[in-house]
């Protein structure tokens, strides 16, 4: 969403099968970073899916990313009520992991002073608030660029920063509507669908990643910040390219095809005898390799199946008649099957299968942490693999607080100083790192 009114395990990833695919758990202290960002520091202002994804991604790579969380009561995402592992949100832990975190009172004077003294020091802030509501509180771009020229300010926002619907806030759900995704999802004939997965949320994280990257590679030759944004709304219409171009060739907008593809056929899922299969017939010679598989290489010269065109056009019967075929095999028989003729085949797995699944592992796209409060727990590695800086997941989200003290030692202040912020409500720190008095 971009709308807004502990001690850890160290793993390391490359892209061999390393510490990670073999659940190697360090000491969470240890978390030294060698990646591609290391010297990056990123303050996180962001909360909930897209902007947290953004900063999880920069972490991962490298980047000293601080996530500094409202008071009161941190990122809304810490509140999700399920599911939670002893008592602390999932969601939270999963887009939070190798961040350090400080709980800051942005609505007091010296809690905007925290941040400016920050922001001094940082190359990166990340946002996801309407538009106008950091100028409300005196800490635009134009306020923090005075701090730091070179800071490159991120903000990831429903719509955009101008426009006519500028001010909007912005939700996953609304994006995809707004985008029309929601009307080429699903089944033919049916209502309108939402993704299965937030998309415009995460894909925005994304954009925003590959803009901080862009604008941190100008920084370098430069000297110079800049802002970057985008939003929710493009990260979705990001989404239609397909789309977009059937209907900029013919003033046509193309609806719902269930699993099918709207430009080539045979390519969705069938059902074998115990589960569903995906094959993808994308080219020529992979739908008559798939005839000859399926025991039909009559289907090869038949008129309703001997080119795309045909194939599109009769899709419905094509699609009954290999089903019937497929029905008689399981599906691991179908995909050696296919698998040793080329044919692109896969299973439709479950969240839970694709998780346990030995490619999975071997990317080591499974790491495990350890929370102050959660204990042991998984969570999804970096998709990015690097062959001299590999990405590092060296600590689990941080708790409401955790670094408060260190990151403002960090920043000149004194344990007297740091006493009087958190006595005056400025700041938060977690009481499993609370100092005993005395």
């Amino acid at each position: 969403m971009a709308d807004t009114p502990g001690t850890t395990g160290a793993i390391s990833s490359g892209r061999a099968i390393d510490s990670v695919a073999r659940g190697t758990v360090a000491d969470s202290r240890n978390h030294a970073h060698g990646g591609a960002l290391a010297g990056m520091r990123v303050l996180e202002l962001a909360q909930i899916m897209a902007g947290p994804t953004c900063g999880m991604m920069l972490a991962d790579m490298g980047a000293d990313v601080i996530k500094v969380e409202k008071l009161p009561g941190g990122d809304y995402a810490r509140g999700y009520r399920e599911p939670r592992v002893n008592g602390v949100s999932a969601p939270f832990m999963i887009l939070n992991r190798n961040k350090r975190g400080i709980a800051l009172n942005l609505k007091h004077p010296r809690g905007r002073e925290v941040l400016l003294r920050m922001v001094r020091n940082a190359d990166v802030l990340t946002e996801n608030y309407r538009r106008g509501t950091l100028e409300k509180l005196g800490l635009g771009y134009d306020v923090l660029a005075a701090e730091n020229p070179g800071l490159i300010y991120c903000a990831v926002s429903g719509y955009g920063r101008d426009g006519p619907l500028g001010d909007k806030g912005g939700f996953d759900l609304i994006a995809q509507g707004f985008a029309g995704l929601m009307s080429i999802t699903g089944e033919p004939g049916g209502p309108p669908a939402k993704d299965g997965n937030s998309v415009a949320d995460l894909n925005a994280g994304i954009l925003a990643v590959v803009g901080v990257l862009a604008a941190y590679a100008h920084k370098l030759k430069t000297g110079h910040g800049q802002v970057v944004d985008t939003s929710l709304m493009e990260a979705a219409l990001q989404q239609t390219y397909w789309h977009a171009a059937i209907y900029f060739a013919n003033g046509q907008s193309p609806g719902p095809t269930g699993s099918a593809h709207l430009l080539t056929a045979p390519y969705q899922a069938f059902r074998a005898s115990d589960g569903w299969i995906n094959i993808g017939g994308a080219n020529q010679a992979n739908w008559e390799r798939i005839a000859d598989v399926l025991g039909h290489p009559e289907w090869r010269g038949d008129p309703r199946y001997a080119t795309n065109s045909a194939r599109m056009e009769h899709l419905d019967t094509l699609a009954a008649a290999m089903n019937a075929v497929l029905a008689t095999r399981t599906k691991a028989q179908w995909i050696e099957a296919f698998d040793a003729a080329g044919v692109p085949v896969g299973p439709v797995h479950t969240i839970g299968e694709a998780l346990t699944h030995p490619q999975t592992l071997a990317r080591g796209m499974v790491v495990d942490l350890v929370h102050p409060m959660a204990g042991a727990t998984k969570a999804l590695g970096c998709p990015v693999h690097f062959s001299l800086t590999p990405t590092r997941v060296t600590r689990a989200a941080p708790l409401l607080g955790e670094h408060t003290r260190e990151m403002l030692r960090e920043h000149g202040y004194d344990d007297r100083e740091i006493d009087e912020l958190v006595a005056e409500g400025v700041v938060e720190e977690s009481a499993a790192v609370r100092p005993t008095p005395g």
